[in-house]
């Protein structure tokens, strides 16, 4: 019975973490990412969404492969492998930026929004992705 719960509930607990995430950050947009304190938020905001959506995509790749759905593993693998890579690249990118910008340094405020845009823009097309898998799966 395991077997066949673990990768449903790994598909909903991915689910339900890429909503919370699009739900909580598009609401962010209104911050002026002007002061340390709007972007050590939205900046831990996606530091928990990414490290979730490792845990649960790479649980869920595992378990997906155990019950012989070799699509869905393989898919929930290549979301795990983007929320890798970009927590790398977009975090890392935030925290430069966090320790240079100042509240009058436009350019800079502008670049942080343009990753908070980034990093939303690709959960909702990852999110877009697994509601296709799924149709398409099941």
């Amino acid at each position: 019975m395991l077997l066949t719960v673990a990768p449903f509930a790994t598909i909903v607990i991915l689910l339900v973490w890429m909503g919370f995430f699009m739900f909580g950050s598009l609401p962010l947009m209104i911050l002026k990412h002007d002061t340390p304190l709007d972007a050590r938020f939205i900046r831990g905001l996606f530091d928990v969404y990414y490290k979730a959506v490792i845990v649960t995509a790479g649980v869920g790749a595992l378990a997906h492969a155990a019950v012989g759905r070799s699509v869905l593993s393989l898919g929930m693998a290549a979301i795990a492998a983007i929320a890798f890579f970009s927590r790398r690249s977009i975090l890392g990118r935030m925290d430069e930026l966090r320790e240079v910008m100042t509240g009058d340094d436009a350019a800079r405020i502008r670049q942080f929004r343009q990753l908070h845009v980034l990093g939303m823009v690709l959960n909702v097309g990852q999110l877009a992705l697994v509601c296709v898998g799924l149709v398409k799966a099941l």
